[in-house]
Formats: structure tokens, sequence, C-alpha cells
């Protein structure tokens, strides 16, 4: 802040100075656009030393306060070309520093908090992006996967910047997570919630096939008072059928499976389908969560 009032004084200076001692309108025009460059420049220099990696346009416009709008979207027009700006969403930008210039995209948890303060909503960080975090999986992700409350967004595909956005109708009241990482604080999904948000959304996302060598790490990351706190709240039987199943078929003396197990019991639960497809209906089912296994299941650990 201190830095943005000393600047604007700087330029209030300069400008009336200049105007003074100037009779060339078309030379203190070329002066004055060189140091709304530089301005810009020194912004952008100053958020990256404090590990501040995307800006929106209402910022911009406090930031550089004593130039006109068409000259802004003029000097952010030409960092967009020269790659140091990314334009994520409307009015909300990506600062690309030159260790990720290369890369033309930044690791989402440099700015996934700052975007969804800039919309008003709720998020974590999920699916395979939590999967990644947690250092389970070992297929390189070509998206990444934010779940967020509210109305439905659209999916971000821009060069090398893939993100993909899940609304959640049933917003956890527990299992999201506060991770450290080099811009601050972001949130991601707990390794039980990652699981069955996996499940959940497994048509989605690529299948149950593709995500079974997945579950199986991330297993190792779940703990049971983790499963306790999201028997708690979470309301999708079916997708705990899944979930407890698979535990079981990772580890017959599942602790997790059978603390869900005896969560299910309390109310009558009826048989699904392993992978849910509209045009199938489960059949005969011969285990205890009453799951009629309609895939080969293969791991590839």
């Amino acid at each position: 802040m201190q830095y943005l009032i000393a600047n604007q004084l700087k330029i209030s200076n300069y400008k009336n100075n200049f105007s003074k001692l100037s009779r060339k309108p078309l030379i203190f025009t070329i002066f004055f656009e060189n140091l709304l460059q530089l301005n810009l420049s020194d912004f952008i220099k100053e958020r990256l030393s404090f590990e501040s990696y995307a800006v929106n346009w209402d910022e911009l416009l406090i930031a550089i306060a004593d130039k006109s709008e068409t000259s802004v979207k003029s000097q952010l027009s030409y960092a967009i070309q020269k790659g140091d700006i990314i334009p994520l969403r409307h009015h909300f930008y990506l600062i690309i520093p030159p260790r990720y210039s290369k890369f033309g995209k930044l690791p989402i948890e440099l700015y996934v908090n700052s975007l969804f303060e800039y919309l008003g909503r709720n998020y974590y960080v999920g699916l395979y992006s939590a999967v990644k975090s947690y250092g389970a999986g070992h297929q390189q992700i070509q998206k990444e996967y934010v779940l967020h409350n509210k109305a439905p967004l659209l999916s971000i595909s821009k060069n090398t910047i893939n993100l993909d956005f899940f609304t959640v109708s049933n917003w956890p009241k527990k299992n999201i997570v506060s991770k450290k990482g080099d811009a601050g604080m972001f949130k991601i999904s707990s390794p039980c919630l990652t699981a069955v948000d996996l499940i959940y959304h497994q048509t989605k996302i690529g299948g149950l096939n593709r995500m079974f060598s997945v579950l199986e790490e991330l297993t190792e990351e779940m703990t049971l008072a983790e499963v306790k706190d999201l028997l708690s709240w979470y309301s999708q039987r079916s997708v705990l059928q899944r979930l407890g199943f698979l535990l079981n078929e990772m580890n017959p003396e599942s602790d997790m499976a059978n603390l869900i197990y005896e969560h299910l019991r309390l109310e009558k639960f009826y048989p699904v389908l392993l992978s849910p497809r509209s045009n199938e209906k489960p059949g005969a089912v011969e285990n205890r969560w009453k799951i009629d296994v309609n895939i080969k299941m293969e791991s590839d650990l």
C-alpha cells in the first residue's frame, strides 16, 4: 500500500512539473506513456516479491490510479503479449514469473485462493489435483480440478492451462483441509473426501478402472478419524457402499471399511452398480456391500 501511495504522488508530481516546462504535447505523451509502462512493470515485480501471482482489474485500477482505463488496458495488453500476464477469467489475471514462463502456466495452488476470493465462492482443490498433492497417482494429469458451491462455472482451456470446475450441492461440513503453499494457504479435500469425490464423479473423469490404483495409494493417507468425520455429514450412501467395497478389495481386514459398514447398517441400503450406467440396473449381489460388480477392476501398481 505504501508503494501505491508513493507511486501515485510521484506520478502526479512528474505530470505537473513536466506540463509546466513542456510546450510539446506529443513529447509529453510519449514521456508519460513510458512512465506508465514502467509503473505497471514495477507493480508486477512488487506483487511477485510478496509471492502474489494473481491480480484482478479493480486492483490494477487502484494500483495505477493516475491512468485512464484505456491506458491500463493498453499496458495490460502489452504485458499479455510478452507472456508476463495471462488473462484467466474476465478481469482476473495470472502473473507469470520467469521460472514459470517456459511452462506458460502456474501451479494451481499459487492462485486458486485469490481466484475464488474474487469470485466470492467456497472452493477446494480436489479429485486428481488433490491426488497429486498427496503424492498418490503416478500419471501426469492434463487438467486441474476445483470443486465449489453456487452456480456452475465454465471450464477454462487456454494453451497449457486446463481447469475443470465441479459444483457441490451438499457443501462439506468437514474434511476440507487448509494447506500452505508458496503463495499462502489454499483449501484442498482431505484424502477421504478426495476418495468419495473420485467415486462420485467417476463417469466424468475417466471411469473407475483409471482411478483404482490411485485409490489404493490414497488409502495410505486416510485415517480412521478422518473417516469418522466424513460419516458425520456425508449423505451419498451409494458412494459409501462403493468405497467400503473397494477398501475391502484392497484389504479384507480394513478397519475403515468396517467402520463404514457399521454406519450403513443403521439404515437400510440397496444394491448398486460398482460403475453407474444409465442403461443398466443392479442384479443379484453376493457381498455385504450390495455391490453389483459390473466392471473388471485392474490395478497397475
